[in-house]
């Protein structure tokens, strides 16, 4: 899926699917740029009607696989005033029926919200340690929840 805002990659992950179930490969090495390789990797459960965000990273970029148990709805806004992308906006739909790779670079304010009927499970692969090493740092983020310049409406 091509999307308007630099240096965001969406992707569809392929499903291997047999009688035991299925399985997908989440990343490879090989396919990502040397800057995305993940540093450590958590899931999280959203429950239906909530949404995360929207924040951005100073220098982290996020790796989200939307993992096909509910569906979300993704929201992009290009907060980085050197892109010719900035102020530009994107929302697309994280389907149950297909699992998707999302790559969120820096500066990119990102969220999402499940919009499904279930718990939906994420997979996220940042390229930098939570806290730093030893959790000893800042954490590398920027809240807008309370933004007025906000183009989100994430609430109900």
């Amino acid at each position: 899926m091509k999307c308007p805002i630099d240096g965001v990659i969406i992707k569809d992950l392929k499903v291997h699917r047999d009688s035991r179930g299925w399985l997908s490969e989440l990343f490879r090495r090989d396919e990502l740029d040397q800057n995305h390789f993940p540093m450590m990797a958590y899931l999280s459960t959203t429950k239906p009607g909530v949404a995360r965000g929207p924040h951005e990273h100073k220098s982290q970029t996020d790796l989200f696989c939307f993992l096909g148990l509910s569906e979300f709805q993704m929201f992009l806004w290009d907060n980085r005033k050197k892109f010719r992308s900035f102020k530009k906006t994107y929302q697309f739909k994280c389907r149950k029926s297909r699992p998707t790779l999302v790559i969120v670079p820096p500066g990119v304010v990102h969220a999402y919200k499940n919009i499904g009927k279930t718990d939906g499970l994420v997979f996220n692969a940042p390229n930098r340690l939570f806290k730093g090493r030893g959790r000893s740092k800042p954490v590398d983020e920027i809240r807008h929840e309370d933004d007025p310049e906000s183009p989100f409406k994430l609430t109900d």
